[in-house]
C-alpha cells in the first residue's frame, strides 16, 4: 500500500471504488454485497467474488464518504448511505435478490428489505450493527457534539496476517447518524419477513451480542439461520472465518433460490 491522506490510493485494486459482477446469460440470482461502517468495498469483496464464481449477479456499492478521509464521511449520513445501496439494489433485476451485508452494512440490509419486500428476498447478515450498549450509546451520542473523531473501530481481527483497508480514525457526526438510523431499523424488524442467515462472532469488540440479538427477536421472518463463529473477531469476511462464512452464504443463496421464489427451476442459481 502507498502511504496517501486519501484511502483508496494505498491500494491497485480498483475493486476498493465498487464493482459488480455478472454471471452471463440472465442469472436467477443476483447478490447485493455491503460493506460497513469506515471500511471500503474490498473488507466484503472475498465474499461477493464467491457468490459471482457459484453463479450470481453481484453488485458492491462504494458507500458515500468512504474509500477518501474521515472528514469526508463525517460530511455524510446514514440516509446517504440508505440511497446508494437502493441505487445499487436497483441494478439487480434477478429473480431472487439476497442483500449481504457486515456491520453497518447488514444495518443497512435490513433496512433494504423493510422498505423494498418486492426486491429484497433473502438476508446474509454478518455480525449486523443496529444497536450497542447503553453505555456505548450515551458516549457516542455526548462525544459526537464534542469531539470530530475517536480511535478507529475498524480493523478488528483475530488474524495476525490479515488487514482490512479502513479509516484509522472514527468520524463521530457520521457515527451518531448511523446510530440514529438504525432506531428505524429496530422500529420496523417485524416487518422483515424475508429468509435470514445471521452470522456472527463469538468474540466482537465492535459490536456487542445485544445487537444481533435484538434482529433475532425482532424479525419476522421464520427461516431464520444462525450460525456464531469462534475463530474470528468483528471483520469476519476478512478473518479466520472468512472461508466457511463465504461457503455458509452461498449455500444460503442456493436453499432460498431453489424455494417457492424459484419454482421455475434453478438454472442460474448458484451451484
Amino acid at each position: 500500500m502507498r502511504a496517501t491522506g486519501n484511502l483508496a490510493e494505498r491500494t491497485d485494486d480498483p475493486r476498493v471504488h465498487g464493482f459488480s459482477r455478472r454471471a452471463g446469460g440472465r442469472a436467477r440470482v443476483g447478490a447485493l454485497v455491503l460493506h460497513g461502517f469506515t471500511a471500503t468495498p474490498l473488507t466484503v469483496a472475498g465474499w461477493a467474488e464467491e457468490l459471482h464464481r457459484a453463479g450470481a449477479d453481484v453488485e458492491v456499492p462504494l458507500l458515500p464518504g468512504h474509500g477518501t478521509t474521515p472528514a469526508d464521511c463525517d460530511r455524510t449520513t446514514w440516509g446517504e448511505w440508505l440511497a446508494a445501496a437502493t441505487g445499487a439494489l436497483s441494478r439487480l433485476d434477478n429473480d431472487v435478490v439476497v442483500v449481504a451485508g457486515i456491520s453497518m452494512g447488514g444495518g443497512l440490509a435490513l433496512r433494504l428489505a423493510q422498505l423494498h419486500p418486492d426486491r429484497v428476498h433473502a438476508l446474509a447478515l454478518a455480525n449486523p450493527a443496529v444497536a450497542l450498549d447503553p453505555l456505548r450509546t450515551l458516549a457516542v451520542a455526548t462525544l459526537g457534539r464534542v469531539a470530530p473523531t475517536w480511535p478507529a473501530i475498524a480493523g478488528d481481527l483475530a488474524d495476525p496476517g490479515a488487514a482490512v483497508l479502513a479509516y484509522d480514525r472514527t468520524p463521530l457526526r457520521a457515527l451518531v447518524s448511523q446510530v440514529a438510523g438504525w432506531a428505524e431499523v429496530r422500529r420496523d424488524l417485524a416487518r422483515v419477513h424475508q429468509p435470514l442467515l445471521l452470522m456472527r462472532s463469538r468474540v466482537d469488540h465492535v459490536v456487542p451480542p445485544v445487537s444481533a440479538r435484538t434482529v433475532r427477536r425482532g424479525v419476522s421472518s421464520r427461516d431464520v439461520t444462525e450460525v456464531v463463529y469462534l475463530n474470528g473477531f468483528h471483520e469476519i469476511t476478512s478473518d479466520l472465518d472468512a472461508d466457511a462464512v463465504h461457503a455458509a452464504t452461498v449455500r444460503f443463496a442456493r436453499r432460498v433460490s431453489a424455494g417457492p421464489a424459484g419454482s421455475s427451476g434453478p438454472a442460474g442459481a448458484p451451484a
